[in-house]
Parts: structure tokens; C-alpha cells; sequence
């Protein structure tokens, strides 16, 4: 006994599929006799249609990154752009002392390179180490 037609009106009656309608096998003759939405309601009240629960899939909760070995960038990424700041201001401010006179070519360019090897944390360190090697010449 083919109930397709019956099963594509339940389906579209209910709002479901097709695959999750299932006919009650005792009373296939009172659902081959609905015609109308209204008597295939009547008939999943009385039982003789049950409609399957959705199959679905579980909801994968993202996890959380935690850090581990190989996740340090962002520290990476703070020292980096704490370097180049120093460093901008350092190249800046030795680069005005050039242009004034004040250092030589040699001297800028030993300073260049300690700028680069971090031996300056910062403008007053520098400054304080002109001053040391500017009294240290004079004598």
C-alpha cells in the first residue's frame, strides 16, 4: 500500500520532512481515508501519525586558545613594537646631532650601531652617554 501522497499533505500540513513522518501500521486504513490537513491533524492527535525527533548534529563549543608553546606573538609583537618606537627616537634624535655638527660621521655611525644592538632603553640613556664620551674627548 503506497501512502506517499498521504505522507508529502502530512508533511507539508505539520512542516516537517517527509523522512521524519511515520505511519502507525494498525491504523493505515484511517490515514488512507484523510483528505483534508484538518483529519491528518486529528490523526496525530489520535496517534496513527507520529512525527520523529530531528536527527541533528551537537553544537561544537569552540575552544578556547590557550597559551602554549608557539603562542607567545603577541609578545613578540609588544617587544617589536616597543623596539621600534625606542629606536626611531633614538636614530631621530642622533640624526638632529649630525645635521648640527655636533657628532661626526664616525662617531654617528658607531652610535647607529648600538642603537640597533639595544644598548640604549631610552633618549636619557643615550644622552647621558654623549655627555660621558664628550668629557672623556675633552680630557
Amino acid at each position: 500500500m503506497k501512502l506517499n501522497n498521504k505522507k508529502s499533505l502530512a508533511a507539508k500540513t505539520l512542516g516537517v520532512g517527509k523522512k521524519r513522518i511515520v505511519f502507525n501500521n494498525e491504523m493505515l486504513q484511517e490515514i488512507k481515508e484523510a483528505i483534508t490537513k484538518q483529519d491528518i491533524k486529528d490523526l496525530v492527535k489520535s496517534g496513527a501519525i507520529k512525527i520523529k525527533e530531528k536527527k541533528g548534529r551537537r553544537k561544537v563549543k569552540k575552544r578556547k586558545t590557550k597559551r602554549r608553546e608557539g603562542k607567545i606573538k603577541k609578545r613578540v609583537k609588544e617587544r617589536k613594537q616597543k623596539y621600534v618606537k625606542v629606536t626611531r627616537k633614538l636614530r631621530s634624535y642622533i640624526k638632529e646631532l649630525k645635521k648640527q655638527n655636533k657628532l661626526s660621521r664616525e662617531e654617528y655611525k658607531e652610535l647607529r650601531k648600538k642603537i640597533k644592538a639595544r644598548v640604549f632603553k631610552s633618549a636619557a640613556q643615550l644622552k647621558e652617554y654623549l655627555t660621558k664620551m664628550k668629557s672623556e674627548s675633552k680630557k
